[in-house]
């Protein structure tokens, strides 16, 4: 173990900090909570400050193993919590200003059904390119085991993957249409947009108002929104950015009662499939 001090430290974040980035992104991914992400990426820093760095051959490797592995102690926990969760639960919002992988917000969501393991091999192998062998010795198991886990969690996730690539800019301009519709109250213009079998899922995490489960198909989804126009009518709700949200076209919205929201649309053949709402001001800490 090496000794540390200030200088130590320094030396040491002048390797990690650029690698920070893509540690940030692995334990995102893992934990859907950008809060946890950092902590647990800031736990791999002080544990490569006490490490033996000159024995570390490879430190990319070495800090994203340390980083997955701190992940899967903390989805133990992070599974009981969600089992008392009140309401749909969504993984943070977040907004992309560049080109990021195809992990989705519907993908994300698959994700959380795959056990950790599960999780942990499709994530490192399919989304970070990482080789068996390597993440093999990452999660503990040899590079068969570790084959299957991926393969049985890329069967469980792939209706969850994009069949096609929607162009962004046609995105982009659904999700604008969709927010001048919603709050104006054009119910025919929404109603347009919409699939039949549109879903909607609302986290409020219990702090603000949320449907309670999700909603699915276009004529409750019409209700819902009827219902809520009356309300952005009286109390109005503000845009603040129209982007990319977890890879999902939407936009940014400040409400009447002064706190961000977020909304992501899954579209598919120019049709609104589902519309992913996040409400719960403990998940918007990081838009402020």
């Amino acid at each position: 173990m090496a000794a540390s001090g200030p200088t130590d430290a320094a030396d040491a974040a002048g390797l990690f900090d650029p690698l920070r980035p893509m540690l940030t992104r692995v334990a995102y991914r893992m934990l859907g909570s950008v809060a946890d992400a950092e902590d647990v990426v800031q736990d791999a820093f002080l544990r490569w400050v006490g490490t033996d760095r000159d024995a570390v051959r490879e430190p990319a490797a070495f800090l994203r193993r340390t980083v997955t592995r701190l992940c899967l102690d903390q989805l133990k926990s992070a599974r009981r919590q969600r089992e008392t969760y009140i309401g749909p639960w969504l993984p943070d919002p977040m907004v992309e200003e560049e080109e990021a992988d195809d992990v989705t917000l519907p993908l994300m969501l698959a994700l959380e059904r795959l056990s950790p393991l599960e999780r942990a091999a499709f994530l490192l192998h399919d989304v970070f390119g990482v080789g068996f062998d390597e993440v093999a010795a990452t999660i503990g198991r040899d590079p068969a085991a570790t084959r299957q886990l991926a393969a049985r969690a890329r069967a469980h996730v792939r209706e969850a993957r994009p069949r096609y690539k929607l162009e962004k800019e046609r995105g982009l301009a659904i999700a604008h249409a969709f927010f001048e519709a919603s709050r104006s109250g054009d119910m025919e213009a929404l109603g347009a947009m919409l699939a039949a079998d549109v879903g909607m899922w609302a986290d409020g995490g219990g702090k603000r108002p949320a449907a309670a489960v999700p909603i699915i198909g276009r004529a409750l989804v019409m209700k819902v929104h009827r219902s809520v126009a009356v309300l952005l009518r009286k109390y109005g709700s503000t845009l603040v950015h129209t982007g990319m949200i977890n890879g999902l076209p939407g936009f940014v919205t400040r409400e009447a009662d002064g706190e961000f929201q977020t909304t992501a649309l899954e579209i598919a053949n120019d049709r609104i499939i589902g519309i992913y709402v996040m409400r719960n001001p403990d998940k918007l800490k990081h838009m402020h």
